[in-house]
């Protein structure tokens, strides 16, 4: 059944494609806890809408770093998705609504104390919000896509799928980017307009949004709704990449937005082999409001905060069956470091799908980051006399184990040096586990 579904994406025209995903209904009762909802489940997706939800749970235990200890954090993650042309007849759009409740302890803030952080959900101060909200054009056979409203750049900028299954933070959003001040990423997102083309095959694409230059108000962390101080400025990311082996396929969606797959996106996505290759800049209008670097008189240095990345990853190598493979991930992230403590950042790592030929759904993972710490911020702690090690770094091993289509349970290992860049810093040590559930 597998081989026969890799040799139909291979060999059908782009056109069938469409119309399967078109006609082709969820399997709710398989692949969701709360099912088909008596059939209307089906009905709204058939209609033009589609109700997606996901429950994170992450329980980690630290030892080392600021002090023993730890928690449970959960991230509530609930969307709607509506084809505008199946709708209202508005040939092309969709629009899309995402709310998110991020709360429980602060695992990093209270007990680790990384610049980096030790997981993707954990947050600041526990809220509800809003965190997209969005409607997005497609143009000329879906190869030229505009999106406007609430929109965060980690949905779709400077994104390696192979990583995606690792829960340190850095895995999504390179460590010098996210420490800027407050960037349109989880659970922060800010009024943007993107812009997106794809070539004719989709093997090419390019991209690029201006974003407003603070996601948020500080002052009003625990504002339910996007909320803007005046005079923020703006930021502006692009990317330009290439994925060889999307030649052709069109049953992936376009839009920056995951939803419960058909079996057919579901079959081409656990079969498919990675191959990614991209590199993106960024740069904010307004110089930071903090700086650590300084100039020659020891005044705050003037300029604009800018960076930006090169990634690849690739599928390696089969493990025999289809689905079963082998890749490797690699990112290299750098920024002018004006106001971050970190000003350049490594990714690489190994992910295993299938590990056991008993699991194929099964995926195991190993990642190392590096985090380069800034020159102006190592002399800025140097000055109150604590002393900084060159780099915090970070190693972590995992193992996601599908129990069913809708649930994963998934332990998680953790080493970080010199958290929080001290260079006396007992290096800290994380056990714990996710679990997961499709709603």
């Amino acid at each position: 059944m597998q081989t026969a579904v890799l040799l139909s994406l291979a060999l059908c025209s782009c056109a069938a494609f469409q119309r399967v995903a078109a006609e082709e209904v969820p399997d709710f009762a398989k692949t969701t806890l709360s099912g088909d909802w008596g059939g209307r489940r089906s009905e709204a997706w058939q209609s033009g809408w589609a109700f997606d939800g996901t429950v994170t749970v992450d329980a980690l235990r630290n030892r080392g770093g600021q002090r023993n200890g730890g928690g449970a954090m959960t991230n509530i993650d609930l969307g709607v998705t509506a084809d505008l042309e199946k709708l209202v007849g508005w040939n092309g759009a969709t629009a899309y609504v995402n709310v998110l409740y991020s709360g429980g302890s602060q695992v990093n803030a209270s007990y680790t104390g990384s610049l980096m952080g030790v997981s993707n959900i954990e947050v600041d101060v526990p809220t509800a919000r809003l965190f997209q909200a969005w409607i997005q054009q497609n143009f000329f056979n879906d190869q030229f896509s505009l999106l406007a409203g609430i929109y965060p750049i980690d949905s779709e900028f400077y994104v390696m799928d192979s990583a995606s299954v690792l829960i340190h933070p850095t895995f999504g959003t390179p460590g010098d980017l996210a420490l800027t001040y407050v960037p349109s990423e989880f659970n922060h997102a800010a009024p943007a307009l993107r812009a997106k083309w794809l070539s004719a095959d989709r093997t090419l694409y390019g991209m690029a949004a201006v974003v407003n230059g603070v996601a948020g108000d500080p002052d009003y962390t625990k504002s339910y709704f996007f909320k803007s101080s005046g005079g923020q400025g703006a930021f502006v990311i692009g990317e330009f990449g290439w994925k060889p082996r999307e030649a052709g396929i069109t049953l992936k969606p376009v839009e920056p937005v995951r939803t419960v797959p058909t079996e057919e996106l579901y079959d081409y996505e656990r079969f498919k082999p990675e191959g990614k290759y991209a590199v993106g800049l960024w740069r904010y209008s307004k110089p930071p409001p903090g700086q650590y670097a300084v100039d020659a008189d020891g005044q705050p240095a003037q300029g604009h905060a800018q960076g930006g990345y090169v990634l690849a990853e690739n599928t390696l190598f089969g493990l025999g069956e289809q689905g079963r493979d082998v890749s490797a991930f690699a990112r290299y992230s750098w920024s002018n470091g004006l106001a971050t403590a970190i000003d350049r950042t490594w990714n690489v790592g190994v992910r295993v799908r299938g590990p056991l030929a008993s699991r194929p759904d099964d995926v195991l993972a190993i990642g190392a980051v590096y985090g380069g710490l800034s020159s102006g911020y190592r002399s800025t702690q140097a000055a109150t006399g604590n002393p900084t090690a060159a780099s915090e770094s970070v190693v972590e091993l995992t193992w996601r184990a599908a129990i069913t289509r809708y649930f994963a349970l998934q332990p998680v290992a953790q080493w970080i040096r010199h958290p929080g860049g001290g260079a006396d810093t007992e290096r800290a040590t994380l056990f714990g586990v996710r679990l997961q559930l499709v709603l």
